[in-house]
């Protein structure tokens, strides 16, 4: 048996491992590369590879990091199933979409900058994929309910169980027939795993044996805020700048997830009479059509959050959640000097609407910019939490003014500690772990801690494209 890892590697984005064994190779992810000027290069040249082999693809969750390649894997001519949880397959229906128009309208940009400036030599760089192509690439995901069996091929065997990070997103327990003798290899792949105690979803599920496993390691090296932490940090960032300084509240936050999750403790904070009454508005057509799929799929949620919905049906007066959709009414927001909760996306603030509230607040003294997700190296996102005085945002030099609220505890990944008792639950250490999805730093700490604290010896860090045959 054979792992390769093309992505995910050293670094937290591009997921996606390349399993072979005795006649079956199939791929764990297909994720799109994130953050950096490299990131687009790198995205042509991910599945340079022989499709053609591939049998079938499992999908942990919907995060682009994780699925954003399917699109230019059947574009690549890949016409095999990709299994996924049915949640997860209704977010790629509104996120692989909205990733193809994202680059169809960058193209056109391009396009219209290289003849303004009558460049023609330069050439834009290719899309990846077209709104057309993600739209058939649809048409090959299967749905996979958690914890029941599935055979995706003859010689191997599948569990989905709950990993707690987004809604549908899985840790997949994969047994593979390797080998002439029929001997079977239980390979584990955490995916993103969720925060313990959190809200909207239910924990991620405890698995107690692997002979392999692969574990993310994105805050391998750091434990979150406690929660009451996180709340108290919150709560004066939002009375300070509502109340006392009169300014808004700018919050960065993934589409997928992190938007749902913001509702949910704003309105618990409110609730508990720990904030004031709020205006809350999400400005991202992404996140309006994933909160109304996270509002079918409430099977899925915690029963406090049902308890938390039902406070919110009852008091609009305390909690006015509004979402904006239109251009129009999203560029009327920034006439709003004070008093708005703007939830707006991309997570790490380098494209979306987001820039542009950013554009409007940043300057101003008198509001906030709360930071609740992780920032990858080279975003601007990570620049503000770096401490960045100043920031460029289209063309134009702004001098960072606001208050930048770093609040960890809302991280949608588990910390040290939490992976940590995670992995504690295996009743012997895998013969091999392979840590991953991590920056190099996290991931090397959270190898020492497995070591130490653990026992575990036979910890790989994989770099990107490494192969490892397992005997």
């Amino acid at each position: 048996m054979e792992l390769t890892f093309f992505g995910a590697a050293g670094e937290v984005t591009g997921s996606c491992t390349r399993v072979h064994a005795d006649g079956v190779t199939f791929l764990v992810d297909c994720g799109m590369f994130q953050g950096g000027r490299g990131a687009g290069r790198r995205n042509l040249e991910a599945l340079d590879f022989d499709l053609g082999g591939i049998d079938f693809v499992l999908l942990t969750h919907a995060h682009i990091d994780h699925s954003g390649l399917v699109p230019r894997l059947a574009a690549l001519g890949y016409r095999g199933p990709i299994h996924a949880t049915e949640a997860t397959i209704r977010l790629l229906e509104v996120m692989l979409l909205d990733s193809a128009h994202i680059q169809e309208k960058e193209a056109e940009r391009a396009a219209r900058d290289s003849h303004r400036k009558r460049r023609k030599r330069l050439r834009a760089a290719p899309m990846l994929y077209t709104v057309a192509q993600a739209q058939q690439s649809l048409a090959l995901l299967r749905p996979v309910r958690y914890d029941e069996d599935l055979s995706p091929h003859p010689k191997v065997r599948c569990h989905f169980r709950e990993a707690g990070h987004i809604l549908g997103s899985a840790i997949i327990e994969v047994m593979v027939d390797d080998g002439p003798a029929g001997r079977s290899r239980h390979l584990v792949f955490s995916g993103d795993l969720g925060q313990p105690d959190r809200p909207v979803l239910r924990d991620p599920a405890t698995v107690t044996r692997a002979d392999v496993l692969c574990v993310e390691s994105t805050y391998g090296n750091r434990s979150h805020r406690p929660l009451a932490d996180t709340e108290a940090e919150l709560a004066a960032a939002l009375h300070e700048t509502l109340e006392r300084r009169g300014g808004n509240v700018v919050i960065p936050a993934f589409a997928v997830g992190r938007t749902q999750e913001l509702i949910f403790f704003l309105a618990a904070l409110v609730r508990a009479g720990r904030a004031p009454p709020l205006q809350v508005v999400v400005d991202s057509p992404m996140a309006t059509e994933v909160t109304g799929v996270t509002m079918n799929f409430d099977a899925l949620w915690d029963q406090p959050t049902r308890d938390l919905l039902a406070w919110m049906h009852s008091h609009r007066d305390r909690f006015r959640l509004r979402f904006v959709a239109d251009v129009e009414a999203s560029m009327a927001l920034n006439s709003h000097r004070a008093g708005l909760v703007i939830i707006s996306a991309s997570g790490m603030c380098d494209a979306g609407r987001i820039r542009y509230h950013l554009k409007y607040n940043i300057g101003r003294s008198e509001c906030s910019v709360v930071i609740c997700g992780f920032q990858a190296a080279g975003t601007l996102g990570r620049r503000l939490v770096d401490g960045a005085r100043q920031v460029t945002l289209f063309g134009e030099r702004i001098a960072v003014r606001a208050r930048i609220h770093t609040i960890g505890g809302l991280s949608a990944h588990a910390d040290r500690e939490a992976l940590l008792a995670w992995l504690a639950s295996f009743e012997a250490p895998p013969r091999r772990t392979f840590v991953v999805h991590g920056e190099a730093g996290a991931s090397a700490a959270l190898r020492e801690a497995m070591s130490q604290r653990l026992g575990w010896t036979a910890i790989d860090i994989p770099q990107r494209g490494e192969r490892y045959r397992l005997d």
